[in-house]
């Protein structure tokens, strides 16, 4: 099995992780020493640009550590859904009050938009 750590897509977010930070680094020592000279508005930048850093530190976190879903998993969704809408059939067969055609036009509607396939960014 492949490591989470050293896939292509890992080490794409290393390197960039690793070019962000440095020039986030970078930035704030330009900034001090521009607040040094006498430029105050730089204290704050020289503060702003390691916090942008740390952000970064989160985003490359999160990207690392976003689970794919498996084929089971998505399998084990779609038997579920299947389950839930034949449900929801049989109680409204088995239903004595008949329900307005109206409401059941909507829930079908909401049944549809549940069941339609998630957009996936990043193309996973």
């Amino acid at each position: 099995m492949k490591s989470k750590y050293f896939s292509r897509r890992a080490l794409v977010l290393h390197l960039a992780l690793v070019v962000w930070v440095a020039m986030c680094l970078a930035a704030a020592w330009w900034q001090v020493d521009e607040a040094i000279l006498g430029n105050s508005l730089s204290y704050l930048y020289a503060i702003e640009w390691p916090s942008f850093a740390v952000l970064g530190i989160f985003g490359w976190y999160s990207l690392l550590n976003m689970e794919k879903i498996t084929e089971h998993q998505e399998k084990a969704r779609k038997e579920y859904e299947e389950k839930m809408r034949a449900e929801a059939q049989i109680a409204r067969q088995v239903d004595d009050d008949p329900e307005d055609p109206a409401m059941t036009a909507y829930n079908d509607h909401l049944a549809e938009i549940a069941t339609r396939p998630k957009k996936r960014l990043w193309g996973h």
